[in-house]
């Protein structure tokens, strides 16, 4: 584990970029500015090297960074209807920041805009902040956690933990955009992505789950046998419509609670394969449909779909949803959840 300065914030804190690599060429990086991955260079069948994550050289453009490229979301990733819920017979009011609705808990004082402070161990770095009672609106004083380990076996693990005095509402994830023929090589349309998922949460407009669990048989969200993702996302559906292209919650197949595998992604050219395994109940896949000519590393112009995220979860809206796997966490139930992203 090596680390470098990576930049300044505007406050005058330094930011550090931890390496962590194993001995077969595989190296992740991440800075303790929203615990965000910033690099991941990973062989291809041939054994060269590149790095297949979306994102930015320096610290500057991170300080902004509205497509949350590698962060760490929380302390509830994706959307919470009408930026409210009730909890224990109080309700909570939230940012409104996506329409009527909360998106990634707030654009500005989220998890991805904090300076965490990093605890490094010899294969792993973790990062740690605490989280105020009624920050965001949100309940409950918490201390939280994000650990990340590259393992011999190339896995990127990522671990997160959190323990809240109240009980509150926690669902994390990690915002990174994949494209295994490399950052900057174009889009991710024939990437052949399966997931094990036979059912997905159809959405209403402004991307809030309808409360529903519909079957993708038969509908452009059947990755159950793997497909090119660009095969069916131009597709005429209502639910494609709404959100520009795939960009929403799957519900994984043989949810126990457990860390299993749930996604295969193949880039036929490269020959990098993607295995990704969870303990969580849903995944949103979404497909980078709103990447505009946007500057990332190494001089690349990244476009629409020019990479894909796979945000392990517990549902959208949960906190409004008393029939999806519930996401509120306290004294009688801390918060620990492990997300795996393995490469061959």
């Amino acid at each position: 584990m090596k680390k470098e300065l990576f930049g300044t914030t505007k406050d005058g804190k330094e930011i550090y970029r931890y390496w962590l690599e194993n001995s077969k060429g595989m190296k992740a990086a991440v800075i303790n500015f929203g615990a965000v991955l910033v690099n991941l260079y990973v062989p291809d069948q041939k054994g060269n090297v590149e790095d297949v994550v979306l994102g930015y050289d320096d610290l500057e453009p991170y300080l902004q960074n509205g497509s949350f490229f590698g962060a760490t979301v929380g302390p509830n990733a994706n959307r919470i209807g009408g930026a409210s819920f009730e909890l224990d017979g109080k309700r909570y009011q939230l940012d409104v920041n996506d329409g009527m609705n909360n998106l990634h808990s707030h654009m500005e004082q989220g998890y991805h805009k904090r300076v965490w402070e990093a605890r490094e161990g010899d294969e792993s770095v973790t990062f740690f902040i605490k989280d105020a009672d009624g920050t965001m609106g949100f309940p409950g004083n918490k201390e939280v956690f994000v650990t990340y380990t590259v393992t011999e076996e190339n896995e990127l693990k990522i671990r997160y933990q959190a323990d809240s005095d109240q009980n509150t509402i926690i669902n994390m994830t990690n915002h990174t955009y994949f494209n295994l023929a490399g950052h900057g090589n174009g889009n991710i349309y024939d990437h052949i992505l399966k997931l094990d998922a036979s059912c997905y949460t159809p959405i209403v407009k402004g991307a809030i789950p309808t409360g529903e669990i519909a079957s993708v048989l038969g509908t452009p969200f059947d990755f159950t046998q793997g497909k090119k993702i660009g095969e069916e996302i131009g597709a005429d559906d209502e639910q494609l419509r709404m959100t520009g292209g795939y960009d929403h919650n799957w519900i994984l197949d043989g949810y126990d609670g457990t860390v299993r595998k749930f996604a295969d992604v193949k880039e036929p050219v490269s020959g990098r394969h993607m295995e990704a395994y969870t303990d969580l109940p849903g995944v949103q896949f979404y497909a980078g449909n709103s990447i505009k000519n946007h500057p990332g590393k190494e001089n690349a112009v990244y476009s629409a779909r020019s990479g894909l995220c796979l945000e392990t979860q517990y549902y959208p809206d949960t906190a409004n949803k008393p029939q999806f796997p519930s996401a509120v966490f306290g004294p009688e139930r801390k918060y620990d959840s492990t997300t795996i992203y393995k490469f061959s």
